[in-house]
Order: structure tokens, then C-alpha cells, then sequence
């Protein structure tokens, strides 16, 4: 509290209580006769106001100076002491009230309504980067990452994966967006040099957040000295000095998360709460790039396995044999149904399918040991039924948990252009033989599955002539929820009967349209045409797509070819020669640069033919000029003279397709 009189010349502090002196860190007696208009350790917030002073009551905010020369924000509440008190005219009342625990108190609420908005929008951006991580192995998902953390947290962000090297990244892709692999120094001198901090990072010698000066002389061939170089190329804007997070995965560090932020300045100019955030983002993100490459090399793993298991056809003289097969899983190759077509010697064929309950590893797993044990005694009897009978007593003696059920047949030439088909029967569905429009169920003894015979299973004959079919299946062509088996059956007899295509591969593309759309199970489909002598193909109506899946040897050349120019025959299509040309081009790369099997599929698109055949290599096919010193390496010349042709990455490698230019060279009669 305080007395003011005011005169003429001035506001003077006629007394003051010791609350406001020790406030101000003074005596009493030095504060009585001060001017509060006119010293400088009062300061009004309004002069005017505080020198027009009412007679009323009136408030002023202003600010005392206290000896030791700190700000004290106060507010003056000024009252004029009424007459008749004793006191002379002019006097006033003045009661002083200290702000600065308010303000205090203010100051920290808003810094923690701050400190909170904050909190809220780090987890809403670390919510947001965990849904971005959902497709974290789209092309550009790290990319748009970086630019989440650009928009709230920092002035720039890059992310740099590390495997074998180090390099800039948008997405998972190694090579993607023109980034540069950098290989450093070996991974066993990466924690011995402590003038590459980078490096010390990638290795594990090094954790937590690293500042990394951009201008600084870093030793050759270092991590360091080649990010700073890859940094200082984007620009002025860069900045002189960055912050390098490793970005870790479970077991070493997967890459880097490179930011500057706001305003540059390094570590200093990057919060508690923005340094959080930056840690976090690395942490999800390692954790998802780490479940990916697991996955990945998990799944070439299972699929280069499974791959070995898939069914192969070998090419036989005189019979148009046509085969498929599909995996009902998405993510499997291969499942428990299973086909074979060998080539016992030059008059005799084998051929097999077969069905092992489920489509997971372990029916994959008793298939491939079921087909070893079958081929391993199709080669030494001929006879189906004793082949069953063999292969019963070895598969009871392993032991194996999964029931199975099988065709075993073989075609022997019968020298007037007929086969005889001999076939046995383990608990699978019936053959289906289609002669002359009519279809019919080749049920024959039938018996039990495989495993359970208990010796002497009966051989069933039938003689085919030219223009019989013979089609080998499993039940996921003709089973459904909606519907019983028998009427499977039924329905299957019904179309392959007004099936009108005269090839194999027609018929079997005709019969998956109509009956595996949307198949439920795995499904395998062998269909088996006897040709005539005089085989004429043109004007059959099937749909205008034939697929192949062929081994990766060179004997698949050959037989792609034979494809093409039976499907040209069937869908009286002109050139069929150049197709011929084109196929063999493509097969042959796939069969000498790719791996895996190979799948070749034709579609007719109204004004051409479109070839596309795939392989498990992704590398992208090359024109070259030829390799020099040694023959080849023109194929892809040849295609590109002949065709419109491109690539695409597919699951398990590459597509590469070419669209047959009508007319492109002369008929094959004129060539020289």
C-alpha cells in the first residue's frame, strides 16, 4: 500500500507499507517523496491516464523496477481519500497488486496446453506413418513418410536403406528413382574408424542421433564422406549441418533417416518432443522394413521349393496333350494336386494325376514324395495296376498321415494311328472320355485310396481313335458348395460334350471358363486329344487364350513353338510363321537367363496376337548388337522387328510381351 499527493508539479509517495518496500527491495524512507509520474522505476502503461486521475476509483497497469533492476508487473487500484479525514486535498490511496504469480501460472498453463497440442500431433503423425507402414513396399511409401515428417516436424527428411550397400530410397526397390548404391568400406572396419560417425551407425558400434556437419573434410570412401557429398548435391537449401537416426531393424540396422530441421542449426535446433518423434518414425519404420525383407526371403524360399515340385509335361509325338494346374492359396505356388506326363519310351506314355488332401506345405510336402514314389516304378512296370500296387506298399510303409487319391495310366501305340489307354484307379474321380459329341465317365474298377489297396488292383482298357479326348482332373474343376459332386460330374459331361474346340489346349481353356472361374480348391486339368491324319483345326470356336507351363529347359523351346502354330492353326490366324519366330525368342531368353518354370500364354485381342511369357528372373530384357565371340545375343532384335513388345515386373519375376505384327515378312514359302 501507498499515499500519493498530487500537485501541480507531480504525483509524491507520501508513505508506503513494508509489503511494497520489501517488494521493490527497498527502505521505506527511500521510496517517500518519489514521483511516480516522472522517476523512470515507475512505468504506466498509459501516462496520460494515470495523470488524469478522477475522483473516482481507478486501476493502472504498470511496471515497478526493483533495486536490483528486474521488472515487476504490477497493477495500481487508485482511490482519492474522501474530505474530512484529516488529510489535505489531493491525497490518494494506492493499492498495489503483484502479478508475477499470475502470469507465472498463465505462462506455464500455456506452455502445457502447448506442450500437449504437441504430444497430440506427434501421435496423430505417428499414427498416420503406422498407416503409411501398411504399404510400406509401395514404390514411393518412404518417400511419402519423409514428406509427413516435412510438413510437421522438420524442415527436410531423406530416408537410406543399407544391404550390401547404401543408397537413396523413395521405397524398398534397391535401384529405384535413379538412386546409387554406396559399398564403403567392409562392414569389419566400420566400427574401428571413428572419424566415419555414418558408419559407426550402420555397423551397431554407434546408437542415437548423430550430427553430421556437411562442409567437414570426411576421410575417403566412407559412409560419412559419401552421404555428406549425396546431402551437399541437393542444393544451397541443404544446409551445413544435418541429423543421421539410424533406422534399426531386430537384429543390425536396416538404414538411415537423414533430417534438418527447422531454421538449420543441428542437434540444438531439434526439441525433446521433435527428437521423439524422429526416433519413433526410425524405430516403425526399421520394424516394417524388416518384416518385409523376412517375408520376401521367406517366401523366394517356399516358392523356389515349391517351384521344384510344380507338375512338368514332356513333349510327346502324336498326341496333343494340353495341361494346367493352379493353386488354390494365394500366397502358394503349389498345393496338393499334382499331374505328371512321361515319356516311358518311344510307344509308351505315362500319364498321372492326383489329389493329397488340402492345399498347405505338408500337402505339398506328401505330394512331392508321393510323385518320386510313382515315378520311381513308372519307368520299371508298365502296368498300371501293379504300378498302384507297388506304390501302396511303399506309401503305407512311410507312414505318411495324408490320405491321397490317384489315376495312374499309360497310352501304348496300337500301329493303325490309335492309342490303347490302360488306367487303375485309387479313390480319385473318373476320366472322362469325349468321343463324337458324346462325353462319357471312364469309372472302370475304381478302388481305394492310395495306401490303403490291399494288393492285385484290376487294369481297365479302352482304345482310342483319332479324334478322341481324354480328360484328367481333380475335383477342384467340378466340386462346389452350391452343389454335390454327382452334379459336378454331370455338368462337367455336359460341356465337354458341346465343347466344339479342336485342339487341346482349346478345349482345356473352354472347360476352366465354364467350370473354374472361381474355383474352391486346387485344380489340375490334363486333356489328351488322339489328332487324325488329316487334323484339320480352323473354325473351331474357344475362347481366344491358351496358357503353357513349361520347364526351364531348352526341350520347352521347341514345344512352345509347336503351341503357337497349332493355336494360329485353331483361331485362323495369318503369320503364323513369324509367331513361331517370336515365341522361340522369348522362350529361349527365359529358359537361358530366367529361372524357375516358365509360363507362356496367347490371346487373341481381335486385331492380333499377343504372346507373353514369364520367368522368375526380374531383370528386364535388352536389345543388344550381339555378344562379341560368341553367337547370339539378337533375339530381341528379332522380336522387335516382328512385334510391339514390353515388359512388367510380375509377382515371381517378369512378363514379357510382344503383339505380332500382321504381315511384318513374307509368307514362309517365299523366304530364301
Amino acid at each position: 500500500m501507498a499515499l500519493l499527493h498530487a500537485s501541480r508539479t507531480g504525483a509524491y509517495v507520501v508513505w508506503v507499507n513494508d509489503a511494497l518496500a520489501q517488494a521493490l527491495g527497498h527502505a521505506p524512507q527511500d521510496l517517500v517523496g518519489v514521483d511516480v509520474l516522472g522517476d523512470p522505476r515507475v512505468r504506466p502503461s498509459d501516462p496520460d491516464a494515470a495523470r488524469a486521475v478522477s475522483r473516482g476509483p481507478s486501476t493502472h497497469p504498470v511496471v515497478l523496477r526493483r533495486r536490483d533492476g528486474a521488472d515487476v508487473r504490477c497493477v495500481a487500484h487508485v482511490s482519492p481519500v474522501p474530505p474530512g479525514l484529516g488529510v489535505p486535498g489531493g491525497t490518494y490511496v494506492v493499492a498495489v497488486q503483484d502479478l508475477t504469480a499470475e502470469l507465472t501460472a498463465s505462462a506455464e498453463h500455456a506452455a502445457l496446453v502447448a506442450e500437449q497440442h504437441r504430444e497430440r500431433q506427434s501421435l496423430s503423425l505417428i499414427a498416420r506413418v503406422s498407416d503409411l507402414l501398411m504399404d510400406v513396399d509401395e514404390p514411393h511409401g518412404l518417400r511419402e513418410i519423409a514428406n509427413l515428417l516435412e510438413s510437421q516436424v522438420v524442415d527436410r527428411a531423406h530416408f537410406f536403406l543399407y544391404d550390401h550397400g547404401l543408397w537413396s530410397a523413395d521405397g524398398l526397390e534397391a535401384g529405384h528413382g535413379g538412386a546409387v548404391r554406396h559399398h564403403g568400406p567392409s562392414g569389419r572396419l566400420l566400427s574401428r574408424c571413428p572419424l566415419d560417425p555414418v558408419g559407426q551407425l550402420l555397423s551397431g558400434a554407434r546408437d542415437g542421433l548423430v550430427e553430421l556437419d556437411l562442409t567437414a573434410g570426411h576421410p575417403e570412401g566412407t559412409y560419412s564422406q559419401w552421404l555428406s557429398g549425396r546431402l551437399a548435391a541437393d542444393g544451397p537449401d541443404a544446409g551445413d549441418r544435418v541429423l543421421v537416426q539410424p533406422v534399426p531393424g531386430r537384429r543390425r540396422t536396416v538404414g538411415l533417416l537423414v533430417v534438418r530441421p527447422h531454421g538449420g542449426g543441428g542437434r540444438a535446433a531439434l526439441g525433446p518432443s521433435e527428437r521423439t518423434v524422429v526416433e519413433l518414425v526410425a524405430r516403425r519404420v526399421g520394424l516394417s522394413i524388416d518384416n518385409v525383407r523376412l517375408y520376401d526371403r521367406e517366401h523366394r524360399l517356399a516358392e523356389t521349393l515349391q517351384r521344384a515340385m510344380l507338375p512338368e509335361q514332356a513333349e510327346v509325338d502324336g498326341l496333343d496333350v494340353w495341361t494346367y494346374y493352379s493353386p488354390n492359396a494365394d500366397d502358394a505356388q503349389v498345393g496338393g494336386d499334382w499331374y505328371d506326363v512321361l515319356q516311358i519310351d518311344p510307344e509308351t506314355v505315362s500319364i498321372v494325376i492326383g489329389d493329397v488332401v488340402g492345399h498347405d506345405v505338408e500337402a505339398a510336402a506328401t505330394m512331392g514324395q508321393l510323385r518320386s514314389v510313382v515315378r520311381s516304378y513308372a519307368f520299371d512296370i508298365t502296368t498300371p495296376g501293379p504300378v498302384l500296387d507297388r506304390v501302396d506298399q511303399l506309401f503305407g510303409g512311410m507312414r505318411i498321415p495324408r490320405a491321397a487319391s490317384m489315376v495312374y495310366s499309360a497310352l501304348r501305340r496300337d500301329g493303325a494311328g490309335g492309342w490303347v489307354l490302360q488306367y487303375a484307379r485309387a479313390g480319385h474321380l473318373p476320366l472322362l472320355l469325349v468321343r463324337d459329341g458324346h462325353a462319357e465317365q471312364l469309372r472302370g474298377t475304381g478302388g481305394r485310396l492310395v495306401g490303403f489297396g490291399a494288393g492285385g488292383r484290376a487294369t481297365d482298357e479302352v482304345v482310342l481313335v483319332p479324334g478322341d479326348v481324354v480328360v484328367f482332373y481333380t475335383d477342384g474343376l467340378v466340386e462346389r458348395r452350391d452343389r454335390s459332386l454327382r452334379d459336378g460330374l454331370s455338368v462337367l459331361e455336359a460341356v465337354a460334350a458341346g465343347i466344339t474346340a479342336q485342339d487341346a489346349a482349346g478345349i482345356g481353356e473352354d472347360l476352366l471358363s465354364r467350370l473354374a472361374d472361381h474355383p474352391e480348391d486346387d485344380v489340375a486339368v490334363v486333356v489328351l486329344r488322339v489328332p487324325g491324319v488329316d487334323d484339320h483345326l480352323a473354325g473351331a470356336v474357344s475362347p481366344r487364350r491358351r496358357r503353357w507351363a513349361l520347364p526351364s529347359e531348352p526341350a520347352s523351346i521347341g514345344r512352345a513353338r509347336h503351341a503357337v502354330v497349332r493355336t494360329c492353326e485353331a483361331w485362323e490366324m495369318p503369320d503364323a510363321a513369324n509367331a513361331e519366330l517370336i515365341v522361340s525368342e522369348l522362350v529361349a531368353n527365359a529358359v537361358l537367363h530366367g529361372w524357375g518354370h516358365v509360363a507362356l500364354q496367347l490371346y487373341d485381342t481381335g486385331d492380333g496376337l499377343r504372346i507373353e511369357v514369364e520367368d522368375g528372373n526380374p531383370t528386364p530384357p535388352v536389345t543388344t548388337d550381339g555378344h562379341p565371340g560368341r553367337v547370339g545375343g539378337f533375339g530381341m532384335q528379332i522380336v522387335e522387328r516382328l512385334a510391339d513388345w514390353g515388359w512388367r515386373h510380375s509377382r515371381g519375376g517378369k512378363v514379357v510381351w510382344a503383339k505380332v505384327r500382321p504381315g511384318s515378312l513374307p509368307s514362309p514359302s517365299r523366304r530364301t
